[in-house]
């Protein structure tokens, strides 16, 4: 892996940065700091991602919480492991009940599209399979955070999740939501110091039980009384049924690196589908109106079958190994021409996600991604737990003859996703650009300006970027050089400028050295994202 990309104009921003003994890359400094902390203290890799994820569910509360989901991907002991900490439909639920109520499409806020939530369960996984110090001490940053206070900083979209809510939320269940969040319906400021009392409490005892009290104990029976209160499905008897799922990480061989993701429910499957379009092709340069077109159009051909088959891996009509199969590859690619094809996919929502990558001295390295969905998930917090549940159970439809139409017990489409690359069996490293549908399409430009563009960890993060939206609309980000997105108009493509950096995601790369065991980090510009190290 050539960590060099000094001369490259994306570099100049911003220097990458190198250690050995430990590294910790994310959105917020605070976490990244509880994370490093932990390893300082001589936890490993798993041990610091933990300390992180919990940590960001107080600093970053608009991007993911203890109420929602999580996924990782785990290089230790020579291999690479699958977390699915993706939770399922109430059982209570279903598309005949929200008929009867006369429901015709599934919300985004309220109890409705409330579905198990993960996150507790795979901190409590990670730390019994795989980590080194004892769950209690790994989650104490975070619950110091809760309980002493902290900053908030300029890169977490408080305020805007709180105009959100304050004009699409309306009636008492969701009044513990402002509480706790919004008091006198005003977002706190940057710099304002901030305390979680209550999420302090819930941490510390899920530190205490191991995770056991949010699914078969008190906190079970918070949201379990919560639900029933105000006509919700979700009952501690779903929870009490959960459990995370190791699985195997699906992969396509990119120009000799393998590129990993999680199977699904997840979307990670776009990412592979894309790359192994694009493999068919040679890349001379990043900054050309083909590249760009190229891209983008393996990118629609990816998502108009994610869109149709992706649903809880039960459930799929068609195999992954089909869908990732060179001869289907080679099928898609053949559809690629000069101009701008119109694919067959719904409309992609705009999602609020935490994505961190740990590693290690002893080679340890870790992908970890985690979400309450579309900021502050469904709008429910659960009383005096400072529990926002999440609202992901709006990724079903309600179509009898989809793949993804809801079902009691099934695990809707999901669009978290962790990333890893290797190389020869070896690792190169963890990476991620978390935001809703962006995700897989980030993932893919990530790993081309690796590979195609050599360009270091902190030049691809820095890179411009693209995103897909529907139809022929791309959205480019204002740095994108002009002649390209006028080049690209010209071939069909119904290209946008976006000013802001929300669409574009926030991503966080580690590669190793295997040589040295030197370990180069990038960290995502569009927000304060900080890489720790030492």
């Amino acid at each position: 892996m050539n960590f060099d990309a000094r001369y490259h104009p994306y570099a100049s921003r911003r220097s990458p940065m190198y250690a050995r003994n430990g590294m910790v890359a994310t959105s917020q400094p605070l976490a990244a700091q509880a994370g490093l902390s932990i390893l300082r203290k001589g936890g490993n890799a798993i041990d610091a991602a933990i300390a992180t994820a919990a940590a960001l569910t107080v600093v970053e509360p608009s991007a993911n919480g203890i109420g929602g989901d999580s996924f990782a991907l785990v290089w230790t002991q020579g291999k690479l492991h699958g977390l699915n900490s993706s939770g399922a439909a109430p059982q209570s639920i279903s598309v005949d009940a929200l008929n009867t109520a006369g429901v015709k499409e599934i919300p985004k806020y309220g109890f409705i599209p409330v579905t198990v939530p993960g996150a507790p369960a795979s901190w409590a996984e990670l730390s019994r399979k795989f980590g080194k110090l004892p769950l209690k001490e790994v989650l104490q940053p975070a619950i110091d955070y809760a309980a002493n206070g902290f900053p908030i900083s300029a890169g977490i979209y408080w305020k805007r999740a709180t105009d959100i809510f304050k004009a699409n939320l309306k009636g008492e269940q969701f009044e513990e939501w402002f509480r706790v969040f919004s008091p006198e319906g005003q977002a706190p400021k940057i710099g304002q110091m901030w305390r979680l009392p209550d999420h302090a409490k819930t941490l510390q005892e899920i530190a205490d039980t191991d995770a056991e009290s949010f699914y078969r104990g008190d906190l079970a029976e918070k949201i379990d009384r919560f639900s029933k209160q105000y006509g919700g499905y979700i009952r501690k008897e779903d929870l009490a049924a959960f459990k995370p799922e190791w699985v195997d990480p699906i992969s396509v061989n990119y120009r000799g690196y393998d590129v990993w993701e999680i199977p699904p429910n997840g979307h990670g499957l776009v990412a592979l589908m894309a790359l192994n379009i694009l493999k068919g092709y040679e890349f001379g340069e990043r900054d050309t109106v083909d590249t760009y077109h190229k891209q983008i159009e393996a990118m629609k051909l990816a998502f108009a079958d994610g869109q149709k088959y992706i649903a809880d891996a039960r459930k799929m009509s068609v195999s992954v190994k089909d869908l990732l199969s060179p001869a289907y590859a080679e099928e898609r690619r053949r559809l690629i021409g000069d101009q701008a094809l119109t694919p067959a996919p719904g409309t992609p929502p705009r999602g609020g996600t935490v994505y961190l990558c740990t590693a290690d001295g002893e080679g340890n390295m870790v992908s970890f991604i985690q979400s309450n969905y579309m900021g502050f998930g469904s709008g429910l917090v659960v009383p005096g737990t400072g529990i926002g549940l999440h609202n992901r159970g709006h990724n079903f439809n309600l179509d009898p003859t989809h793949d993804n139409c809801l079902e009691p017990g099934k695990k809707p489409y999901h669009t978290i996703i962790p990333g890893f690359m290797t190389k020869d069996g070896a690792p190169v490293g963890p990476f991620g650009v978390m935001g809703g549908f962006m995700q897989p399409q980030g993932h893919v430009q990530m790993v081309m300006n690796t590979v195609d563009f050599q360009l270091n960890p902190q030049a691809s993060l820095d890179a411009p970027r693209w995103q897909w939206m529907e139809g022929k609309t791309i959205e480019f980000e204002h740095a994108t050089p002009s002649h390209i997105v006028e080049a690209l108009a010209r071939k069909g493509h119904d290209a946008k400028w976006t000013l802001g950096s929300i669409p574009f995601g926030r991503g966080q790369i580690i590669w190793r050295d295997n040589e040295t065991g030197v370990l180069v980090g990038g960290t995502e510009p569009r927000t304060d994202g900080q890489v720790a190290a030492f």
